[in-house]
């Protein structure tokens, strides 16, 4: 509660009033949704084909695009590109929500929920709204007293701390007992090697500026989102097998991690 409805509305308008507000800035999250959606209608197809069971083709059409980019992606941004990275990765996280309450509870609950319904959720969430004031905010030019963007710092530097140890603790409470191997490996496929490699094609098609492409890679290439476990039990829809596949993206992605540092020197 304190990091959905407090830290993470101060981190979005910290980091959407970094930079001045540009063409890319707005463009970059068209691009996300292009290249999700793209492997959307891929998984889709596939799904069938990787079990029979319903609630497995529902897990692995809908975990494997929701990645983790506000616990993981944004202060990664940071490690890697620096602090004018944060408007355009709270941009994606911004997208990333949008797909979460909307495809993402739709394959996770066919049966018990709507996207009518889902929509009403989006504007519940805060992040939207106040990355919406920043967007405004940017747009005139307004500028921050040095005392005030001193707390909003404080309060984004403490949410990406509070995610990071939410995640850490989440990790740390699980148990290995029984592993559906086939869903874990395919959706962990998906999501790290299939989704940046679509990512990358359809980038280098549009000859997107270097800066901006790396960081969608980035975004794309993050493990699952620990949301998936949230709507996984929520709605009965086998939250333990979702538990192993976060838990094994979350492992099989810092290898990946090193081979993108790499590609970025490239």
């Amino acid at each position: 509660m304190l990091s959905i409805y407090f830290l993470q509305p101060i981190l979005t308008f910290w980091g959407l009033t970094r930079v001045e507000l540009n063409y890319n800035l707005i463009y970059t999250p068209f691009l996300y949704f292009i290249i999700v959606t793209t492997v959307l209608i891929f998984s889709f197809t596939m799904a069938r084909y990787i079990s029979k069971d319903k609630k497995d083709q529902s897990i692995f059409i809908a975990s494997s695009l929701i990645g983790n980019t506000g616990n993981l992606g944004i202060p990664l941004g940071i490690a890697l590109f620096g602090i004018e990275s944060v408007a355009y990765t709270s941009m994606i996280n911004i997208a990333n929500i949008f797909f979460i309450y909307t495809i993402g509870i739709y394959f996770y609950a066919k049966s018990k929920f709507n996207l009518q319904s889902s929509f009403k959720n989006i504007v519940k969430i805060p992040i939207l709204w106040f990355a919406l004031f920043a967007l405004i905010f940017n747009y005139f030019g307004f500028t921050i007293h040095s005392q005030i963007d001193t707390l909003l710092e404080m309060g984004a530097y403490s949410a990406i701390v509070l995610q990071l140890l939410i995640f850490g603790i989440y990790l740390s409470g699980v148990t290995f007992k029984s592993i559906n191997y086939t869903l874990t490996i395919t959706s962990s496929t998906v999501k790290l090697i299939l989704l940046p490699l679509v990512g990358f094609i359809v980038l280098v098609l549009l000859d997107v500026d270097k800066m901006i492409a790396s960081i969608l890679i980035m975004q794309l290439l993050v493990p699952l989102a620990v949301n998936n476990v949230n709507m996984a039990s929520l709605y009965d829809c086998k939250p333990y097998d979702v538990t192993m596949i976060v838990i094994a993206s979350s492992i099989l992605f810092i290898p990946l991690l090193f081979l993108y540092i790499q590609l970025i020197g490239f």
